[in-house]
């Protein structure tokens, strides 16, 4: 055993012992607020599995999840902190929404008009941080957060000025046409064809990043920017690329979502599931192939926080508690960090140790 091996097995433990610290947390503060612990334990931890409605509005909360959880690793793996996915998201949304009211075509033809409206539109967005840091070096962090704030702004122009429903007291636009809808997969649910294309987009992630040279590349570029300039590699398109993949998947995302879950666009605010994509990338540490494990873990406790605050009188921002203590202990470096070390030089010692006898007995 090397210590690639161990370091990665570190990593595996590292976040499943954060996870487990920080369900520990919300235990216990759910122990300490509540009249009924036991029910409300129960419904937080057993309820998204009491029913079929209740699992499958699991996995209908993890689709966007799952593709902001996707743009993000794939941009984080590039080494860019580039925050536009909940930007790219939230005016893909939007333009897929005036696309699915004032367009007319054909069942399916209409759903597929909206997603591609929605991805080109992510796309755009999530290309304004980096083009403005590979020309005039930008810091891409602040222009993205500052980026999401302007979409927010730019989605609501839309709608208002487009599609809005005057009927309703609240931004909201006129209902989709029947077209615009996404099918159903399993009767009785909210479970739509979504789920068959975030499936794709996970596996297709997976086999760029890792079966690819453009996946490589970014790889080795988000590793370690200089040595990539020195093997050759084009660091500027790559970059750009990672992102603009990114933006992609962002916009599909929030495509799929209004077509898929909604029947007109009622989003007051920015629905976080950018930001979302950011702890869930960073739990499966920017593989994609952990990202839905990642985002259906988000999903479950959230549904089941949501079961919990409608049945005990436990509130659902317990969730805060859960996601904020995960993302500081995955993110601190020197969390089980000496605990590393120790496994690390103790394999050493021992493959040098048997090295030395096999040595002797060659001898």
């Amino acid at each position: 055993m090397n210590s690639k091996t161990i370091e990665k097995r570190f990593d595996v433990i590292r976040t499943l012992l954060a996870i487990a610290i920080s369900l520990g947390i919300a235990l216990v503060i759910i122990i300490i607020v509540s009249d009924n612990p036991g029910n409300a334990l129960y419904n937080f931890l057993i309820g998204p599995l009491t029913s079929p409605r209740r699992f499958a509005n699991v996995i209908e909360l993890s689709i966007p999840l799952m593709f902001c959880g996707l743009a993000v690793s794939i941009v984080f793996a590039a080494g860019q902190n580039n925050m536009a996915a909940e930007g790219s998201f939230y005016v893909a949304c939007a333009v897929s929404s005036v696309v699915a009211v004032l367009v007319e075509a054909p069942r399916g033809v209409h759903a597929f008009v909206c997603i591609l409206a929605g991805t080109a539109t992510g796309i755009c967005i999530m290309s304004i941080p980096a083009i403005l840091k590979l020309k005039w070096q930008a810091n891409e962090l602040v222009s993205s957060l500052m980026l999401n704030y302007i979409c927010l702004y730019m989605g609501n122009y839309l709608i208002r000025t487009k599609v809005l429903d005057t009927s309703l007291g609240i931004t909201s636009s006129l209902p989709f046409r029947d077209t615009a809808s996404l099918p159903n997969l399993i009767p009785g649910t909210r479970l739509h064809l979504g789920l068959l294309f975030v499936i794709a987009a996970v596996i297709i992630c997976w086999f760029m990043m890792y079966k690819t040279k453009l996946g490589y590349a970014i790889r080795i570029i988000g590793q370690n920017q200089n040595f990539a300039k020195y093997a050759g590699i084009g660091v500027g398109a790559t970059v750009l690329g990672a992102q603009v993949i990114g933006g992609a998947l962002a916009g599909f995302g929030g495509a799929v979502e209004m077509t898929g879950m909604y029947n007109r666009f009622q989003y007051q605010g920015l629905p976080q599931y950018g930001f979302d994509g950011m702890l869930i990338a960073i739990i499966a540490k920017y593989n994609p192939a952990l990202v839905p494990v990642a985002a259906i873990f988000l999903s479950y406790i959230r549904t089941g926080a949501d079961i919990m605050n409608r049945t005990s009188d436990v509130p659902y921002e317990i969730i805060s508690v859960i996601q904020s203590a995960i993302i500081m202990l995955v993110v601190a470096k020197m969390f089980l960090n000496k605990f590393k070390h120790q496994q690390i030089v103790k394999y050493s010692r021992r493959e040098l140790e048997q090295k030395e006898v096999s040595e002797h007995e060659a001898n």
